[in-house]
């Protein structure tokens, strides 16, 4: 009789544990659930195909995008505010010939560029209120004043670092030596060419690269007093895949005589009048303060006029 009792009793007790487990086994099973519906509920869903599509374009490089670009008849023309410096010559050329431009699309764009820098009078300024104002600018750096000093290569490093351009403006600058009896030698602009792209690379590091040119005194110049020889020189550039951009905007910074800032905005108002595409020609040399001084009022104006900024690469 009293075995049976205690039979029974411990019985009772493992059944009465079993049921405990059960019950907080239950539980746990419980909020796993409802956590796990939280969790689905409180998320957006998320176009995963999108995303990455989006995340892979983002990661492209302006560089590939140019690269996949060459030799297409219309290039890419728009990479986070970069403008492919194919576009822009295709463009200019046939303005300058009197056509309808192929890009023509109703947007206003202007390409601000600075010539013949860098110089640490000018320059830093320039710099300062394209920072303050929050656009960039392509800067046509010419060799010589690149290895000037240590001052010079600093600012050609602060251009790249602040998200500017930079183009190859010669590394002499000199008309006599780069046009030999008012022609053009092509041996001899491209070996000038190439003296600045090493001076970039042992600056900026060897892996950079620019695409874009300017010929002192404009390309366009050039063409009508040696139309043959600049078109021996227009086959090599091609061929290497280099574009040579002119301009068609200026505020005459560096025509006739000097001007003070009041003239130079004038002067920029009247040149850039309704222009969709407008490459704007301005200097960041030594001498040039004036410049620096109109800089923001132009591009104050161009702001209210709706015009997007960008680089040429």
């Amino acid at each position: 009789m009293e075995k049976s009792y205690v039979q029974n009793r411990t019985r009772a007790h493992r059944m009465k544990r079993k049921r405990r487990r059960l019950l907080f086994i239950i539980i746990i099973c419980i909020v796993l659930i409802i956590l796990k519906l939280f969790d689905i509920f409180s998320s957006k869903p998320q176009p995963v195909k999108t995303i990455e599509f989006a995340e892979k374009i983002e990661s492209v490089s302006t560089d590939k995008l140019n690269n996949e670009s060459k030799g297409s008849e219309f290039p890419v023309k728009n990479v986070s505010g970069v403008e492919d410096a194919a576009f822009v010559e295709k463009y200019l050329n046939q303005q300058i010939q009197g056509q309808k431009p192929d890009g023509i699309d109703g947007k206003k764009v202007v390409y601000l560029s600075f010539d013949d820098g860098p110089s640490v009078t000018v320059t830093p300024k320039i710099l300062d209120v394209l920072k303050e104002q929050n656009v960039k600018a392509t800067f046509f750096v010419v060799g010589k004043a690149v290895e000037e000093n240590e001052g010079t290569k600093h600012l050609t490093k602060r251009i790249v670092k602040e998200g500017h351009a930079i183009g190859n403006h010669t590394y002499s600058h000199d008309y006599g030596y780069l046009y030999p009896n008012q022609t053009v030698n092509s041996s001899i602009f491209m070996s000038d060419i190439e003296k600045t792209n090493q001076i970039l690379k042992r600056i900026l590091g060897q892996d950079f690269s620019t695409r874009v040119i300017r010929f002192p005194g404009g390309h366009v110049t050039w063409q009508r007093k040696d139309p043959k020889g600049m078109e021996a020189l227009d086959k090599f550039l091609h061929d290497k895949d280099y574009h040579q951009i002119d301009w068609n905007v200026l505020p005459k910074d560096a025509e006739g005589t000097s001007k003070n800032a009041e003239e130079l905005i004038h002067e920029f108002m009247k040149s850039i009048g309704t222009r969709e595409k407008a490459v704007v020609l301005m200097h960041d040399t030594y001498g040039k303060e004036e410049t620096a001084k109109a800089l923001p009022e132009i591009i104050t104006y161009l702001k209210k006029q709706g015009y997007e900024f960008k680089t040429i690469k």
